[in-house]
């Protein structure tokens, strides 16, 4: 098979597990009451992990503790139309994400989406619009003391470097007093389809890093934090942040997501 034809195949299967996965989920949110936010994403991350291992994927998750069931904050770099799929497949605990309004125009991906309560937003031209879905999603993590997900650098997605900082994950750090926990994506790039498709078979690794304080953060200092958080960044992708260990230091083992 040549390699357009694998990768029309592999979309094209890709697109009918997931749809199939949207047309099962619809009836059982109704019998729920559209309530059963976990169950909906759990369902996503064994959807995820199955498109993944049909592109021969393998995603491998260097931490040493397990993900935090308190509040968080999760940000990473956005390098490959894989993070989407990457993410979801880590299950993280409790956790909404933050996603492109655009994405509900791949309907069965809106419907999933959806369901797992994810805050869909706007481009950064609509800042009226974009500054109220920020506060809409304050307040309902306020209330219900959930973990979220966003990427800083936004919807663009950049090979060879870290892209520029958007505020509003390290805006709702500092309201919620939510620590940051940052994850490092490392995909190669000989596997890496960037804003396409053609994604090769090959590891991605995920390095899991240290929570980020952000107690005493204040919103007058909200440029320099979160900068200082994309420096963090920029270092661990110049130092390639290697792990050659079978253990981490805690000797945690590495985790290889199964479907």
């Amino acid at each position: 098979m040549n390699m357009r034809a694998r990768v029309i195949a592999l979309v094209l299967a890709s697109g009918i597990t997931v749809s199939i996965a949207a047309l099962a989920l619809i009836p059982v949110a109704i019998v729920t009451l559209f309530r059963a936010r976990r169950l909906y994403a759990a369902v996503a991350a064994r959807v995820a992990r199955l498109v993944l291992r049909l592109w021969g994927i393998r995603v491998v998750v260097h931490q040493d503790r397990p993900f935090p069931r308190t509040q968080t904050i999760y940000v990473s770099n956005h390098t490959s139309t894989l993070d989407l799929f990457v993410l979801v497949a880590l299950a993280l605990p409790n956790t909404r994400f933050f996603l492109s309004g655009f994405v509900r125009k791949y309907v069965p991906l809106g419907i999933i989406a959806y369901l797992m309560g994810t805050f869909f937003t706007v481009p950064q031209s609509q800042h009226v619009e974009r500054v109220r879905r920020f506060q809409r999603a304050n307040r309902i993590l306020r209330r219900t003391g959930e973990s979220v997900y966003l990427s800083p650098e936004g919807g663009r997605i950049t090979t060879g470097e870290i892209g520029p900082f958007n505020k509003g994950a390290f805006h709702l750090a500092t309201s919620l007093k939510a620590p940051i926990v940052p994850l490092y994506f490392q995909i190669p790039r000989d596997i890496d389809p960037g804003l396409g498709f053609d994604a090769r078979p090959g590891t991605v690794h995920v390095h899991v890093m240290p929570a980020i304080d952000t107690s005493g953060w204040r919103l007058e200092r909200l440029r320099e934090h979160k900068e200082s958080v994309r420096d963090l960044f920029i270092c661990w992708h110049r130092s390639g942040v290697h792990h050659v260990e079978s253990t981490s230091a805690s000797g945690m083992p590495r985790t290889a997501l199964a479907g």
